[in-house]
Order: structure tokens, then sequence, then C-alpha cells
């Protein structure tokens, strides 16, 4: 009996029989992994090469966007020539290889020469200092309720008063704004402005680098409430379609709202026209820390959905009258009508990447259907992934972008591998309760596919993991499929008759139930976790594992596993710095003895503060953080100094008196005023510095290693080097 240890603890014949199979089979892949077999099976794959098109154009992408230095326009246009020339040299060549290595030549040529045209035909003026006191005029472009206030973007923005050259789009906050204040007003107010704000600590998230392709110069608040003025300039087409546009949205949201108070009316808007300003702050920590965040913003799930309940329900009402259904195509009229549909929740949605990669996927298969040709999954999604890239390269850098794909890239490998072994050898299909069982252990699998497919870009661009994710999807899901999304389809269409107010009052039922799901989720022990920050490498080299599992279909996709085991290792032993410092000079945390991040003192960039403990996986508050002499940290009116857990010595100065007895005893000396002079520390980190680069991070080991965040930036239109020269 070798089986009887096992048993005592409940393993079945099955599962040692499954995993001898898996055993043998992971023999057998060793042993094929010669180049002679490996050339073979990807001549065997030949169908799926394409796939690889749109990672190719995200890989130009990448390196663009990790160039130190703005490339000139002449490298873009030498970029478009050898994609030119490599699909030219192509088709005149006949090894399947060479046309695959110059394929992706041109991919990835092709993708650096967009990105380069894309942010050279965006390039606008970004504020380079702060203006405190600026009396500014411009056209209100959307507005929006954030908190306890407005936010809305300007553009046309004249100069100041004084004469002072503002950017033409900004962003500013509103405590208070006149009832009449809606997009395609004038108005003028007194604000105070400040460039895009630069990552908080190097290698964290750059909102700069967002502002500048959307547009945006300058950010800011607004000094009491603005006035409404005459226009100073005629709308353009464009114009008067985007005004138009934002005024639906707005009104939409409004109905919204009216008819669903509170916060479920804040989670129905947003699930409708994308605008999250009403939703109460523990609801969404609620459905943060129970992995239902997605459903907070208009996702792939969501115009899908819609655009199912599109098709489906004209094809009913069309159905139901046998003179049309049994002579007219309405199949086809109702994927007409679908696609229709779709694009309309798509424009009031805000056309974001994740909505966006759904459209295109749908319309690529309601096209299949009025073509009478089958849509093929995988394809249609990198379709869409290379159009977006194509359009908006930037997009490759968002967490939105990065997640919706890969939980729908996860979610289409598994259905092919699914609908593969669903076939027996002779081609029939199973019984239909084979098929019902097979459904409802899809919906677990499905959610457990997406959560693990997201979770890297999770825990990289947020710092946290729900633990719990596919539970909450899997009890939520069929809430949003059968109750809210059609709800909200019908409040749709029905709203510009006024026959919305039953749908909404439907969808509210859903959403307050998706709501308490989400609440029971998030109180559940160790349902979020903190976790500390990826570097980019480790990100990448897993992704890259992950497309090469779900790209390919033999024994050899497993190979992705080694790549995918790398980058988790190289994330999982990534040390934090030993040292941050904020361009204040005074903000300064520190590696305590035990392993934590220490404020030297009360942190005075806060916001830096909380993204630093956050980075490192510290789920505590900024000053709950401050060390004392217990964490061998003491502090006086000259400054602070502290012992690093490697043991070598950090001083902190605010005045001048400090520096020559600092400058003699410690390793890293960070001040907050100019150090003019010698200095004996081996880093020494002053006031000038951190007003040039930002904020610092140093890692202590047998050379010291010393970031910054303009360093990082590098030499680029967004960066605040770039905007001085």
């Amino acid at each position: 009996m070798g089986v009887g240890p096992l048993s005592t603890f409940g393993v079945s014949g099955a599962l040692v029989a499954h995993l001898g199979r898996w055993r043998d089979a992971f023999a057998r892949l060793l042993k094929s992994l010669t180049l002679g077999a490996l050339g073979k099976t990807a001549l065997e794959e030949r169908d799926r090469w394409p796939l690889w098109l749109a990672p190719g154009l995200g890989l130009g992408i990448g390196v663009y966007f990790a160039l130190p230095v703005e490339p000139p326009v002449w490298l873009a246009m030498l970029g478009l020539g050898v994609a030119i020339a490599a699909v030219l040299a192509a088709t005149r060549l006949a090894h399947p290889a060479a046309i695959a290595a110059l394929a992706m030549l041109a991919a990835t040529s092709l993708g650096f020469s967009v990105a380069n045209f894309r942010t050279e035909t965006l390039s606008h003026a970004v504020l380079v200092k702060k203006v405190a006191f600026a009396g500014l005029t411009a056209r209100v472009e959307s507005v929006e309720q954030h908190r306890n206030g407005v936010r809305a973007i300007l553009a046309q923005v004249a100069p100041d008063r004084a004469g002072r050259e503002l950017p033409d789009r900004v962003r500013l906050f509103f405590r208070t704004a006149p009832p009449g204040m809606q997009p395609g007003s004038w108005i003028s107010a007194r604000a105070s402005l400040m460039p895009p704000p630069a990552p908080a600590m190097p290698g964290d998230y750059d909102f700069g680098r967002w502002a500048y392709y959307e547009g945006i110069g300058a950010v800011g608040f607004s000094f009491g409430a603005p006035k409404l003025i005459a226009p100073r300039a005629p709308d353009t087409w464009r114009d008067r379609w985007n005004i138009g546009l934002e005024r639906l949205r707005n009104a939409m949201t409004a109905r919204v709202r009216a008819v669903l108070p509170g916060s479920e009316g804040g989670i129905s808007a947003a699930m409708i026209t994308g605008m999250r300003g009403g939703i109460d702050p523990d609801d969404q920590l609620a459905y943060r820390d129970s992995g239902l965040v997605h459903v907070l913003s208009i996702s792939g799930l969501h115009l899908a959905l819609a655009g199912g309940f599109f098709f489906w329900i004209v094809r009913a009402l069309l159905a139901a009258v046998p003179a049309v259904a049994l002579y007219y195509p309405i199949k086809k009229w109702a994927a007409v009508a679908a696609l229709f549909g779709s694009a309309f929740y798509l424009l009031v949605s805000g056309c974001e990447a994740p909505a966006l990669r759904s459209y295109i996927m749908l319309a690529m298969m309601f096209l299949a259907i009025l073509a009478d040709r089958p849509a093929l999954s995988m394809r249609s999604v990198m379709w869409a992934a290379s159009l977006i890239l194509l359009w908006a390269p930037e997009s490759l850098t968002q967490p939105g972008f990065q997640m919706s794909f890969a939980a729908v890239i996860g979610l289409i490998a598994v259905a092919e591998w699914t609908e593969k072994r669903q076939t027996t050898a002779d081609g029939s299909r199973r019984g239909t309760m084979r098929r019902i069982w097979r459904y409802l252990v899809g919906i677990i699998v499905a959610s457990l596919v997406a959560t693990l497919a997201t979770a890297p870009f999770a825990i990289f661009h947020f710092d946290r993991s729900s633990q719990y994710g596919a539970l909450s999807n899997l009890i939520s899901l069929p809430i949003a499929d059968f109750v809210i999304m059609p709800a909200a389809t019908l409040a749709m269409i029905a709203m510009p008759f006024g026959l919305d107010r039953w749908p909404l009052l439907l969808m509210g039922q859903g959403v307050e139930l998706m709501t308490a799901v989400a609440h029971w989720v998030a109180q559940m022990p160790g349902a979020a976790s903190m976790a500390m920050g990826w570097p980019d490498y480790a990100l990448i080299i897993v992704a890259a594992g992950g497309l090469w599992i779900a790209f390919w279909r033999r024994r050899w996709r497993w190979l992705g596993l080694v790549p995918v085991c790398l980058g988790l290792t190289a994330a999982l032993t990534t040390s934090g710095p030993d040292l941050l410092v904020a361009p204040d000079g005074r903000t300064v945390a520190m590696r305590l003895p035990n392993g934590h991040l220490g404020f030297v003192r009360p942190p005075i960039e806060k916001f830096a503060a909380d993204v630093w403990l956050r980075r490192d996986g510290d789920g505590r508050a900024a000053l709950s953080a401050v060390a004392g002499p217990e964490q061998g940290v003491s502090c006086d009116e000259l400054g602070c100094v502290g012992t690093l857990r490697s043991g070598q010595m950090v001083a902190s100065v605010v005045h001048a008196e400090a520096l020559a007895e600092d400058c003699a005893s410690v390793t890293v000396l960070v001040s907050a005023i100019p150090v003019r002079g010698a200095c004996g520390a081996e880093v020494v980190i002053d006031r000038f510095a951190l007003l040039r680069n930002g904020a610092h991070a140093v890692w202590l080991g047998r050379a010291p290693v010393v970031r910054s965040v303009e360093e990082m930036r590098g030499l680029r239109p967004w960066s605040k080097p770039a905007r001085g020269q």
C-alpha cells in the first residue's frame, strides 16, 4: 500500500495519478529541450506567432520610456524606416524563423517610433516653478465632484493679469463652484499653480508623465469660488463635441445620484459614466481590500456585459415578431445595434483603456457575425492591445491597461485549454450535466485566474494584495452579470424618455448587495496585506513568462515558469533603500535596526511619507512611524542623528552650526541648507541637490548607491531638468 500515508491525509488515488502524470510530463519536457526540438515545436505553432506582435510593440515603447534622454525626431524616422525595411525583407524570404525575427524587429521599431512621434505631437508648455497668485481666465473642459469640492480641467488658459505665460491646460481644485459652472463655461479665478508633481521617491509612479500625455501643464487650487464670464474665444467643432459629451456625462451622473442618493448612487454613477466622486471612502476601502476595486472603474467587464445585453435584448425583441424573424437576418441586426450601443457606452464612460480594449474586442466579434466568420479571441485581444498602443503608446505604463490585458489574456488562455480538454477523442462533446458542472467550476477557475494574473501588477502599482479576491468576485460577478449591468443598460436606454427610475432602483439594490459582500470579505482576517514595491525588471520578467505560458499551446509553454520564478525571486529578494529624503530636506526616513523605516522627525511632506511606508510594505501611518531614542535616533534644535541597520550613522541637519561636527562623524549627511566647502561624509545630500534632483534614495553597502527622482526620470519633456533648459 504505497499510498497509505497519502490517504491518511485525504489525498485520493486520482490526485496521486495526476501528480505522477505531471511528473512524467515534466521529465519529457526536460528531455525535449534541444534546439532542434524547440525549433520543431515553434514551427508546429506558427499560427500563434502573430500574437507576439503586440508584445513587440510594447517592447519598443518600453525602450522609448526607459531612455535617459528624449530621443531626437530623426531617430523615430529611422525606426519607422527600419520597420518598413524589415517588412519588405520579410516578404521576400521563405524561412519561417527569419520572417518571425524580421516581424518582431518591425514591431519593436514601430513601437519606438510611435511613442516618439506621440510625445512630439503632444508637445506643450509645462509649468517650471510655482505661481503663487495667478489671475487666470479659461474655459471649463470638464467638471467632477471630488471629496469636499470640485475638480475641473481648464483649457485655453490666458496669461494672468501680471502678464505671466501659463500652460494652456491646467487642473484646478475648487472648494466651492458657482451653480452654473459646467463644461463650456468661461470662468475667472485666482489660483495657486504648481508643476505636476514628480514621483515621491525614485521609481515611484510618475504623475507628471501622466499629466503630460493628458495635455495638463499645471495643477493647483483656487482661492475662493470662480466667477462666470462671457466667452473669450469661439468654440471649434471639436470643442463643441467634447463639451456636449461632458455635459451629457454630467447630466447622466446627476440623474443617477438623484434617484440613488448616497454611496450607492456614487458607485452606480461610476459604473455608468466613470465619475467616481460620490463614493464613500469606507466603501472605496472595502472594495479595494476585498479585491473588487475594478468594479468601481469602467472596465472591460462593464462594456462586455453592456454590449452582450444590448445584443440579447435587440435580438429577443426582433425574434418576438415572426414576420421579421423568419425573413430577415435579425442576428446581424442585433450585432449592429449592439455595436452602436456599446460605442455610446464607451463615449459616456470616458474611453479608458480597459473599456477601449473591450470595445475593440466586441467590435471584432460583432463584425465577425456580420461577415459570417468566427472571432478568434486571443487574436482579438492582441489586435485590441496593438491598436491601443499605436493610438496612445503611453497606455503601456498605466495600471488599467496592464491589469485589464493581464486578466483577459489569462482567462482566454484557460478557456482555450479547457475547450481542448472538453472535446473527447472522437470529437463529441460531453453530456449536459457535465457541461453545467464544468461551467460552475469555470466560474471559480476564472476568478482565481484573473486574481493571479493581475496580482503582480496590483502589487507593483499599489503595494498590496487582496487575499480573498477570488471569493469576492465569485459572489459578486453573478450580481453584476444578471442584475447590475442589465439594469444599467436598461437605464441608459430609458433615460431619454424619463423611464429610468425603476431600472436605476434595481441597479441600486444590486450595488447595495455587492457593497455588503465587499465589506464582509474586507473584514475577514488577513483580507488585504501590504507588500514591498517591486522593481521594474521583476515585473517585466514575470509578465514575459506569463505571456509565454498564455500564448503557446504545447508543453513547451511551461518553460515560461522559469522567468516567472526568476522574477518573483528578484521581487522578493530586493531590499528597500536604507535612507529616503524628501525635497524639503527635513522629511527623512532611515532603515532602523529592526528593519523598518522610521522618520527622524515628524514628516512635513506627509504624502511622500505615506508613499514611502506603503512602498516598503508598511501599513503604519506616517506619524506613528517617527523614531525615538529607543530606535537609535536623537534630535536637538540643530538636527537629528541616527544609526542605520548596518550600523552606519546618518545626520539630518537643519542649522549650519551642526555641519562641521556631523561631516566628520557620519556616513551620510542630509542637509536642509546648502553645504559649502568640503565634507567628510561619504554621501552628502544638501539643499541644492534636493532642489535640483528632487527626492533621494540611498542604499548603503560596500559602495553607497544614491538615486534621485530626476535622475531616474531623465531629461524628458515631463521632467524638471528638461523644462528648465
